[in-house]
This record gives structure tokens, sequence and C-alpha cells, in this order.
């Protein structure tokens, strides 16, 4: 597995890393010794990079706890990642925003301990919270590294004014933000600010919350706790341009000698060095054959090829217009 510079201040991390949302929450029941197993396989397969947040744990800190309890025997060897800024309390769940220094330290003590850790090595700002400015977060964080319990401070869902203010305050090393083939708002006006201030990008959902694997069915035919089962782009005429294009991508993948998967993470790669996708799955067969994808190699034509099919991402919103309206695009 090769590594990559995550922005300018010194972290440096698997080409891949493994996002751990979907073992606890959103895509529908899981087991966790399955989860457990597929954790361990990708740091035998040279995965060093762990993603999870206090709100994958529904305030219970179940994908912190499992994410610990796996990598307790190589703990050293990998990156952690987790997330603070949300209203555990809040109803309906996921719709309150708490980025107050005194939660922000709250969230941080019950990470280490959740994490069988001394230090977090990523600390993200999981949202705005438009109650707290930026540069109150950053200078909370910015103590969290001075005390040792931090190592590298992280932004996620914001857009570049909000990422200027914090970097001023506290080196921002990565904005976590969503990006693939599906998705591509980050290019137009965060991406380059990322890259005038040597910020990294960690792009979540990269396989578009599975679309983009080439196995996909219609919205109706997910469960009810599965958010595929009302994500705009599983709907109706969405559903029907966004099938057609992925089966254009899947025999284009296919004729090369690879799957949609690896096309798609191979695509997110060949946006530049400083591109870290976190492709989650609690199997460790699918697991493998993402992590394919860092050795495959995408020529000028195919990566035009693949933007044609796709010229403006997806069809349909990427979250229901009112979760959307509370990320800071400024």
């Amino acid at each position: 597995m090769h590594h990559r510079d995550l922005g300018s201040q010194g972290l440096r991390v698997s080409a891949l890393g493994l996002g751990t949302m979907g073992m606890t929450l959103a895509y529908g029941s899981s087991d966790d010794g399955e989860s457990t197993a597929t954790i361990r396989r990708a740091h035998e397969l040279g995965i060093d990079f762990f993603d999870t947040a206090e709100l994958y744990g529904a305030g219970s800190g179940s994908n912190e706890i499992l994410l610990g309890k796996a990598v307790k025997d190589f703990r050293d060897e990998v990156v952690l990642a987790t997330k603070f800024g949300f209203d555990m309390a809040a109803q309906p769940f996921g719709s309150g925003f708490d980025s107050r220094p005194e939660n922000i330290r709250k969230v941080a003590e019950n990470s280490l301990r959740y994490l069988r850790t001394d230090h977090i090595d990523l600390f993200y700002q999981h949202v705005s919270d438009p109650d707290v400015p930026v540069e109150e977060v950053a200078g909370v964080v910015g103590e969290l590294i001075a005390e040792g319990k931090v190592k590298y401070f992280g932004v996620s869902n914001v857009g570049p004014q909000y990422i200027r203010r914090a970097h001023a305050v506290t080196p921002v090393s990565v904005l976590q933000y969503e990006y693939s083939i599906f998705e591509r708002e980050v290019e137009e006006k965060i991406l380059p600010v990322l890259r005038e201030l040597g910020i990294g990008l960690v792009p979540y959902s990269p396989l578009g919350r599975g679309f983009l694997t080439g196995v996909v069915k219609p919205a109706a035919e997910y469960p009810a706790d599965d958010m595929r089962s009302w994500d705009e782009r599983w709907q109706g005429e969405n559903y029907t341009y966004n099938l057609r294009a992925t089966q254009q991508l899947k025999q284009f993948a296919m004729a090369k000698g690879i799957t949609p998967a690896q096309l798609a993470l191979a695509w997110l790669l060949a946006q530049g060095d400083d591109v870290v996708p976190i492709p989650g799955t609690r199997n460790a067969d699918r697991l493998e054959e993402n992590a394919g994808a860092a050795d495959v190699v995408l020529t000028d034509a195919d990566l035009k090829h693949i933007t044609q099919v796709l010229p403006q991402g997806s069809a349909g919103s990427r979250y229901p217009a009112a979760m959307l309206s509370n990320f800071s695009t400024a």
C-alpha cells in the first residue's frame, strides 16, 4: 500500500483509509465480529488510516469502542481520526450541533477512553456550529494539541472562508468532504484553497454510498434504517439516470480488468497526491477489492472518458435540502 502526505503539517497515511460509520450506523444491521475482522484485515493489507466519529455511535461510543478494540494490538502503527460537533441529545437524531469548548473537551476525553489511546491522531469538527465561531473551535483544538491529546486538526463539510478562518488560528491538516465521480462540488472553489494552504482532502462516500460499486437496487428495496432508502439519488428518474451511467462505468472497468469500485477509487486517487479516500465497508472481501485500487493506473484518456460519462456528477442531491442547509459552504 502506497502512502501519501495529508497536508503540510506532517500527517502521512496510506493512500486509502477505512471509514467505519457503516459498522454501527446508517446502512442497516451489522455484525461486530465481521466488522472487527475487516478492520484487522485492513491493517494486514497496509491500510493504516481509520475514520470514526462520536456521531457514529449515536452518543454511546459504540463505533469508537469497536475500532479501539480492533486496533489495540497495533495502535501505534495506525492513524485514528474521530470527530466532534453534534448534540447527541437533540431530536430528531443528528439535528443539533454543539462545538462549545466544554463539549469539545468532553468529546475528546470520551474518544480517548473509547479508542483506548492516550492521543487522537486527527480530530475533526464534524459540522459547523452556527452558535460558536470557528476561531473559538480552532483555539480549543489548538489547546488539545499543545496538551498532547490531539496531533492534527481537521474540519469537515465546510467551505473556503470557514477553512481560512480556522487555519488562521490553528493549522488545519485535513478537510473531509464528500467527493466522488458522483459528487464533485469540492472541485471548483474548495480544492484550490486547500492546495493554497497546504491542506489535504479526505473524500468520504467515495463510492457514492455504494452506487459506484456496480451493485445497487432501487430505494424501496432497502430497509428503513438504510439511508439509501431516502437518498435522492436512488429515487425515480434520478435512479434511472445514475444506474445507466454506472452501467457504462462498469463496462469500462471490465474492459480494463478491474471492478467499478476500483475504477471509482483510482479516479479519486488520480485527482492529486493530497487526496486520500476512506471507503467504508463491513466486509473483508470488499475491503480487499477496494485496496486493489491503489495499484490501478488510469491514463489521461481514461480520466477523460470517466468524466464524459458523468460530466456533472450524479442526478439527485447528496442530502435533503434541510440537512444541506446545516453545512457551512462559505
